[in-house]
């Protein structure tokens, strides 16, 4: 017996060596996901190549017996005009300096709010006799002008008027511009004239509609309305109401605002579709119970679709969808964490929850390309991400980012899973290039995350591409289905 101990000794030496166990006996599964470093670049150059399109709405068939689908597209910036970046890492920088400010302009409007004694709480209810049901709009990404938004194509007027409109899950108030413009910028499509519109009507100063902007005035009995934005955009102008066309369905009686001063960075969209969850919003508007988008590879000239009144898909993975008493604009999501590489990240419970106060929570937006997160979060997820891809070269952070990789040698490379964690245990991995994103076309990339010293999180854009985010208002959830646009 002792014989044969002896003899095995050596093998047992060599199964508790760490050479041996770390190399063929790992402790834990460690999830990866592939990232495909040259398509990723291919995509930041083809992105100087690319030709602005025209598009048409177009409607299918739907599945419900009692009405027809409408197809509306989302599409990126790159199919209005082609970028007047020069490369794609100054594009880039455009691109989170605007970003920045947006984030900036939230925090500092829910502060405001939070400290402001005399808040309205005023519910419009929807004047309309139509009922949406499955509408659908196309979007597309805006990155190469510098933005991260998407755009939709919609009707305007009788007869129809066809504008690009940035859509904006962070804002409520519809506007285009319209002539006669004291100030326009410059878009894509002719300045709408109101003139030309049979359903053009100004709203008077006492409608449940003026009272419930944020900032109106009175002027010869109309209502005037005016927007800021925190990168210095703003539009002013009448607040009316307009027929709306998706596809073919005509939704009359919308309140929009018709900007003749207007100024920003929302080169080639005629104005902004406002979805957020307050009184004035587009879905609040046409009672839709249901919305939902999938936001195209922001580097993509292709398009996806916009949906109302849609179910949610049968293998979403869902969370709870919150709301705020302090503003009613945002959509708060119910989350619990991170996981990186398949393990849980040690955050506290009360990281991502909204106090009485109206502080803290997050959002999912639209419009905010890069996923804000509280300090000590952030330093987290990222700490457990460097940890798990010490064989990639590391190099300088670029502007808002850290966490950056030299990997213009590499064609693809293995790195960590990062996933949402959900209520329930419930989990939505995202893809590679959803959080290790090109900066250049050099083959720079960097960890899409970036802290906040502000206590509100937020979810962009570019953690929500190629996935089908439904938002369910009804049912108080949020939908998430990959890889169905």
């Amino acid at each position: 017996m002792e014989l044969i101990l002896y003899a095995l000794l050596p093998l047992l030496l060599l199964l508790s060596s760490p050479s041996f166990s770390s190399r063929t006996l790992p402790l834990r599964s460690f999830e990866t996901t592939l990232l495909d470093v040259r398509a990723s670049i291919h995509n930041t150059k083809s992105i100087f190549s690319f030709h602005p399109k025209t598009m048409h709405q177009h409607s299918s068939p739907s599945s419900s017996s009692s009405s027809s689908s409408f197809n509306m597209d989302l599409h990126s910036r790159t199919s209005l005009r082609n970028t007047t970046h020069k490369d794609y890492k100054s594009l880039t920088l455009a691109r989170l300096e605007r970003d920045s400010a947006r984030v900036r302009s939230f925090t500092t409007r829910l502060r405001h709010r939070i400290f402001t004694s005399d808040l309205k709480t005023i519910h419009l209810q929807g004047d309309l006799e139509f009922k949406a049901e499955d509408l659908q709009s196309p979007i597309v990404s805006g990155t190469s002008q510098g933005s991260g938004e998407y755009f939709s194509r919609v009707g305007i007027g009788k007869p129809s008027s066809p504008v690009y409109m940035v859509i904006d899950t962070g804002s409520d108030v519809n506007w285009l511009q319209c002539a006669p413009c004291a100030d326009c910028y410059r878009q894509a499509d002719p300045i709408f004239e109101p003139a030309s519109s049979t359903s053009y009507s100004p709203l008077s100063c006492k409608t449940k509609q003026c009272q419930s902007l944020d900032v109106s005035q009175c002027h010869n009995g109309t209502c005037r309305y005016q927007v800021s934005y925190g990168d210095g955009s703003y539009t002013v102008g009448d607040f009316v109401t307009e027929t709306i066309t998706l596809g073919s369905a005509s939704l009359e009686n919308v309140a929009i605002g018709c900007g003749h001063n207007n100024e920003g960075l929302f080169i080639g969209a005629a104005g902004l579709l406002g979805l957020g969850g307050g009184s004035l919003s587009f879905p609040s508007q046409i009672n839709a119970t249901t919305f939902s988008y999938c936001l195209v590879d922001r580097d993509s000239d292709s398009a996806s679709t916009l949906d109302f009144n849609s179910p949610l898909l049968p293998n979403a993975v869902t969370a709870p969808l919150l709301r705020n008493h302090v503003v009613d604009t945002f959509y708060y999501i119910g989350m619990t964490g991170f996981t990186v590489g398949g393990e849980p990240l040690p955050i506290s419970n009360s990281t991502f929850k909204i106090d009485g106060s109206g502080n803290g929570g997050i959002i999912i937006d639209s419009g905010t390309a890069i996923t804000r997160l509280q300090t000590d979060a952030y330093n987290s997820l990222r700490d457990a991400f460097v940890r798990g891809t010490k064989h990639l070269p590391s190099t300088d952070g670029v502007a808002l980012f850290d966490t950056c990789y030299d990997l213009s040698r590499m064609d693809s490379v293995e790195v960590p899973t990062v996933s949402f964690a959900f209520p329930n245990g419930k989990m939505l991995p995202l893809p590679a290039k959803n959080y290790l994103i090109p900066v250049d076309s050099e083959g720079t990339f960097c960890f899409a995350f970036a802290p906040t010293g502000s206590q509100l999180s937020i979810i962009g854009n570019v953690q929500q591409q190629g996935t089908r985010v439904s938002f369910d208002i009804a049912n108080s959830l949020i939908g998430f289905e990959l890889d169905k646009c």
